[in-house]
């Protein structure tokens, strides 16, 4: 039955289905998961200011997890680590929570006709086979019809509230056009570049020019908030209440470790904003860190079936380090800062030496004789589309824009881009072809606006999770 969940066509119309639910799932980072005792660590967390069991958030897992067998079928079992079920269980209770705002209402009708319309509850003749949903439900989904049918029921609830938040979501001809050719357009260029990097390996930086450098730019060594937790890993719901209960009485962490048999772990200064090290990215805790002080005990972690225990052991807030501890630091964002003066300024001498040398001759400039008169690197990219990576230069998105511009034998301003300044001239460039894209232009309309819509419900659903972990 897993091989039959697997099949494209079948994938696909799962897919139009619970795209709604997919897309946020692998674009937003989830909350993670949370749990307290009758303190802090009966509940399983908050959404909206309003307390979530460990039962609703058993429900929205075992709902996610049935999601993830309609979508991947027999492969779960290989990729289920990359999805992070838990961080989706979250999502889905945040996006219920919402839908019901909205007073989205579903009817038994709807659930039923969704249910009838897989194709994995079907027999040979294309039609519900009653047998075979019971079946499908107790030996892969291992899930009762009731429980299966309430999930069916939400995820058209979530439907619905997809459809609504992306209602007013439209694409014009000229948006389509525009899109096509970034799309199926390609171009070639040669270009001059000016790599700061080129220009490190000669520069100094004396101690009393870094020092300086540090005095007038101290603000950029700025260190956020940072944390450093103790914490122990534990694999059942019923030890973690017992020792949080028994550390917000003030007994010894490390004793307490000691008494269960496990190890009592420390992360090590980290910022905020960062993985933690150990346990990793988790928006939950950083929620959690926001408002914690020195000595707190924070509610309990659920991740990948284990169970985390931490405490503050340090908070520091933001500062900014003494010199001495951070000189090579310092030394290397000046060098990096003056290397990227000296490209900037070498490939501006550049473009204006190859601007007078046009006004006297209007003929195609030499890149190569130019660039070597300034001690640049010259050279050419064959065809690439918008959105390519090319090799020694990274994005190109840039420069794909600038060269679309470009008329023959023209030479663009000074681009800059993360890997460095560059002077681009056209090469040579492929147009889509018109008749294509009037054969394709319905389906590409079609693609095109699903994405946008997409786009607008990413945004949206990322808007409310600030709100969610805020209340």
């Amino acid at each position: 039955m897993l091989k039959k969940l697997r099949n494209k066509k079948t994938a696909k119309k799962i897919w139009i289905v619970l795209a709604i639910l997919i897309v946020p799932a692998f674009v937003l980072w989830g909350f993670g998961g949370a749990i307290r005792d009758k303190d802090k660590a009966m509940i399983s967390g908050k959404i909206f200011g309003k307390t979530i069991s460990p039962l609703d958030y058993n429900d929205a897992l075992e709902a996610t997890k049935n999601q993830a067998i309609m979508q991947f079928g027999d492969n779960l079992a290989q990729i289920q680590k990359q999805l992070n079920l838990e961080s989706q269980a979250w999502e889905r209770l945040m996006l219920l929570a919402e839908a019901k705002k909205h007073k989205i209402k579903v009817t038994d009708k709807e659930v039923v006709t969704l249910i009838e319309s897989y194709p994995f509850f079907k027999n040979k003749n294309g039609q519900f086979d009653n047998r075979i949903y019971s079946e499908t439900l107790h030996y892969v989904f291992r899930t009762q019809p009731r429980v299966f049918e309430e999930q069916t029921r939400q995820n058209l609830m979530l439907q619905k509230l997809y459809q609504e938040v992306t209602a007013n979501v439209k694409i014009d001809e000229t948006e389509v056009k525009e899109n096509y050719i970034k799309a199926n357009a390609q171009v070639s260029i040669n270009y001059i570049a000016g790599i700061p990097s080129d220009f490190t390996k000669n520069i100094t930086a004396p101690e009393t020019e870094i020092k300086e450098y540090f005095s007038k730019n101290s603000f950029k060594f700025k260190q956020p908030i940072s944390f450093n937790i103790e914490y122990t890993i534990l694999d059942s719901e019923e030890k973690t209440k017992n020792i949080i209960s028994r550390l917000n009485k003030k007994e010894d962490f490390k004793k307490l470790a000691k008494e269960l048999n496990t190890a009592l772990k420390e992360t090590g200064l980290f910022a905020q904003t960062d993985p933690v090290p150990g346990i990793g990215w988790s928006p939950q805790l950083a929620a959690m860190l926001s408002k914690a002080k020195a000595n707190e005990v924070l509610p309990a972690l659920q991740m990948d079936k284990n169970y985390y225990v931490l405490k503050v052991k340090e908070k520091k807030d933001t500062y900014i380090p003494e010199f001495a501890s951070i000189k090579e630091k310092v030394k290397d964002a000046l060098i990096k800062d003056k290397s990227t003066g000296i490209a900037k300024e070498k490939i501006e001498a550049c473009l204006k030496k190859l601007k007078e040398k046009r006004k006297k001759d209007r003929r195609s400039a030499d890149f190569s004789k130019a660039a070597k008169e300034y001690g640049l690197k010259s050279s050419s990219t064959e065809l690439f589309k918008y959105g390519t990576y090319i090799e020694g230069i990274g994005a190109s998105d840039n420069l794909w824009t600038a060269a679309r511009k470009l008329k023959e034998n023209e030479f663009s301003e000074v681009i800059a881009i993360p890997a460095g300044f560059y002077i681009i001239k056209l090469k040579s460039k492929v147009e889509p072809d018109n008749k294509k894209f009037e054969t394709e232009k319905k389906d590409f309309t079609q693609n095109l606006l699903q994405q946008k819509k997409q786009e607008s419900f990413i945004k949206f659903a990322g808007e409310l999770e600030k709100k969610a972990l805020s209340k």
